[in-house]
């Protein structure tokens, strides 16, 4: 079952694909798009996000249809992605989740920044709810 916040996120997120700087929003998770590239003839879209996470947030199992790239600025918590073992992130960390892969991030207790960099299929929504 979806839950509302999860399926918020999701349409904020697919939301936030349609323009340039927007800011997607939803209890617990806030996005702001700084950037977006595409490429005249290519399916593909670069779009570079800033990811405000609240403190003890759950952003529940997710895929998106490209790669997507992300350097924890601030805060940290635990990273799960399917095929892997969790890990604690923080600070200075990245992970790089490859296109159609479920993953989640459990925030830690302190507001998680992320920075994330998503190259991704433009004619798709960037996150699906998934499950692992």
């Amino acid at each position: 079952m979806i839950s509302r916040r999860f399926f918020a996120g999701c349409a904020l997120c697919v939301a936030g694909l349609k323009a340039t700087n927007v800011s997607a929003q939803s209890p617990g998770l806030v996005r702001n798009q700084l950037n977006r590239i595409e490429e005249p003839g290519d399916k593909l879209a670069t779009i570079q996000m800033l990811v405000d996470i609240d403190a003890n947030f759950y952003v529940p199992p997710h895929t998106h249809p490209g790669v997507e790239t992300a350097y924890i600025l601030e805060g940290g918590g635990t990273f799960q992605m399917k095929g892997k073992s969790d890990r604690a992130v923080g600070p200075g960390d990245t992970f790089q989740v490859p296109s159609e892969t479920t993953h989640a991030l459990k925030a830690g207790p302190k507001k998680t920044k992320v920075l994330s960099i998503y190259v991704v299929d433009k004619a798709k929504p960037l996150a699906s709810p998934s499950s692992f």
